[in-house]
């Protein structure tokens, strides 16, 4: 009796006590390189850019799962009234939407409104930051804000954020305006980049001060909870993120898109409450923690281990066997090495520099560099235009994929660039020494790429050596002139212009790392970036490819080819490359990961 009524209490204040909280959905993810910030107006890297799109929100956004790529509206009530001349734009911001709490706040809910984008957008023009994409937004014109810049530097006095300027100004709470000093028809395309013009709050900078890029604060899907550099780094769900539900229109007949468009129609995001991003650069370790079950998501397997997993570019049957998804795309990308054109001994305009250059260029064995350092994973590039953008015509032929050695060494022969004291590597035209500083970075992949580059100066006699540091250090180096040459990735939106960026003498420090200035090349920038698309501007495209190539300030290698692949409880990856932020548009069924681990 004493036993039945001991049972019957302990059942009772089982049922009592208040039901387990669910395990929280956590995405696993690693990046190949590390990060360098967190704040829109310093950094320019790939990675970090990564993180704040998650965490920073544009006015607009690109559609996750259509193609071509289409723009909605974000936190902007609608897409932008734009004048019939491309020079005046009204953006209204929805009502509603709050920073995520944080002490710069003193307690109080902060919500979003149109000057915090006004501040955010001068912060690029404030000397004290450096923005590194200060450019994307000097090249429009916007009325006024160049010369307040120009006006704050000259007088070494902090930047005016309070001071009104014709072209950038808050109309209300929820309306600001930018006017242009010229025509700029695709200008609305920079307010879909959370890490150009996402909304940062003032208090929040003048609240932290010069480490700011180690608090950021925004009003997207997650929040920055954790941060050791280089390593690793945490993002929890921001609590107070608005009610944002799935609503994507993928292609018709794309029956992979519209599954996932099917599945999830309806969720609130984002989905997941947790992100942990590890910082894996080697290779080898990065790959095989996603076969152990460590990563949930891959991006872009490792190339020396893409003919295990992908046979004749096909999921292998191990993978598939395991329930493990594929997603395969070419990247809107260019991958290049580049001269300093301000550098004696590779720098300049006249014809032996040039000729350094091409002769060089013409030296590089781009299918072997495909096929042993990149394993398949790319195909040759004609310009630094992209696949995938207005402007990139596949049908375009140029010497930037040519390999020719004897044309290579005829060159250097012709502009005196030949061996004199008969030790078997070339001297410059002057006799002095002609050695070409190269920086790379120690792990596998830039190896085997400095590999190639060693293997093809050897065979025309040039002498090449390297330069070895981290990624970042050479970023901060590249910036200010410093590196002779570097080999880099370059991606960008959905128009060429982002790709002409490149070579823009405006540029010079930020997208325009060699430093290359000509003005043929800059007249036919500033004449495409104010015509709408069609031929005229596309021959303007064409012209700026011509001159990239015969002067050669960028030895432009391939466009790569990237796999991504996920874990099969994970869904609704897929891989738009013009929207960073997708992590919000995933889930993770925590039980069945549980599950498969224990087999």
């Amino acid at each position: 009796m004493v036993r039945s009524l001991l049972f019957a209490l302990s059942v009772l204040a089982a049922l009592m006590l208040p039901a387990q909280a669910a395990a929280p959905k956590v995405l696993r993810y690693a990046f190949p390189t590390a990060e360098s910030g967190f704040d829109p107006a310093q950094v320019t890297d790939l990675y970090s850019n990564t993180v704040l799109a998650h965490i920073f929100e544009a006015p607009l956004e690109y559609e996750y799962l259509a193609q071509p790529a289409r723009m909605r509206a974000n936190t902007a009530a609608a897409l932008p009234d734009i004048s019939a001349d491309f020079r005046h734009f009204v953006f209204r911001i929805k009502p509603g939407i709050y920073f995520a709490d944080d002490p710069a706040f003193k307690g109080q809910r902060r919500e979003l409104t149109a000057h915090d984008y006004v501040y955010s957008l001068k912060r690029h023009y404030d000397p004290r930051w450096k923005s590194g994409k200060l450019y994307q937004l000097e090249t429009t014109q916007i009325v006024g804000l160049s010369e307040l810049r120009r006006e704050v530097i000259a007088a070494k006095k902090p930047f005016d954020y309070d001071r009104e300027v014709e072209g950038l100004r808050a109309l209300d709470r929820y309306r600001f305006e930018v006017k242009l000093a010229l025509p700029s028809p695709r200008f609305p395309q920079l307010f879909t980049d959370p890490g150009l013009t996402g909304a940062v709050a003032r208090e929040v900078v003048e609240h932290y001060g010069d480490r700011i890029s180690e608090h950021p604060v925004g009003t997207g899907p997650f929040r920055l909870t954790e941060w050791r550099r280089s390593s690793r780094m945490v993002l929890e769900r921001n609590p107070g993120f608005r009610e944002v539900l799935y609503d994507e229109h993928p292609p018709a007949g794309d029956t992979r898109r519209e599954a996932i468009a099917a599945r999830l129609k309806g969720r609130r995001m984002p989905m997941v409450d947790r992100i942990e991003v590890a910082v894996i650069e080697e290779p080898q370790p990065r790959w095989l923690s996603f076969l152990s079950d460590e990563q949930d998501v891959v991006e872009r397997i490792p190339d020396q281990f893409c003919e295990q997993a992908l046979p004749n570019n096909k999921l292998a049957p191990h993978l598939a066997k395991r329930g493990i998804q594929m997603v395969r795309y070419q990247r809107n990308d260019v991958s290049v090495s580049y001269f300093a054109m301000e550098h004696p001994v590779v720098g300049g305009y006249t014809p032996d520099k040039v000729a350094l250059r091409r002769a060089i260029a013409l030296a590089v064995d781009i299918e072997r560099e495909i096929r042993l350092a990149r394993y398949g994973q790319a195909i040759p590039a004609q310009s630094h235009v992209a696949p995938q953008v207005w402007g990139y015509d596949p049908a375009f032929k140029s010497e930037m994929s040519e390999f020719d050695r004897a044309k290579a060494r005829a060159l250097l022969d012709l502009y005196g660039y030949v061996d004199r004291d008969g030790d078997g590597w070339r001297e410059q035209p002057d006799g002095t020494a002609l050695t070409i500083e190269y920086a790379t970075s120690p792990d596998k992949v830039f190896r085997d790429l400095y590999e190639q580059w060693d293997v093809n100066m050897r065979a025309i006699g040039v002498r090449i050596v390297p330069l070895i540091r981290q990624w970042p250090e050479h970023l901060k180096a590249s910036r200010a002139g410093k590196l002779m040459m570097w080999g880099v990735g370059w991606s960008g939106g959905p128009d060429g212009e982002t790709f002409l960026n490149l070579g823009y003498g405006p540029n010079k420090g930020q997208s325009n790392h060699a430093r290359f200035d000509l003005p043929a090349y800059n007249e036919a920038y500033e004449r495409q970036r104010v015509l709408p698309d069609g031929p005229e501007r596309a021959a303007l495209l064409e012209e700026a490819k011509r001159l990239m190539v015969a002067y050669m300030p960028y030895k432009v290698h391939v466009h790569r080819i990237w796999t991504d692949l996920s874990q099969p409880w994970v869904t609704g990856y897929h891989r738009n490359v013009f929207v960073r932020e997708f992590w919000k548009y995933v889930d993770v069924d925590m039980d069945e990961r549980a599950k498969r681990s224990k087999k």
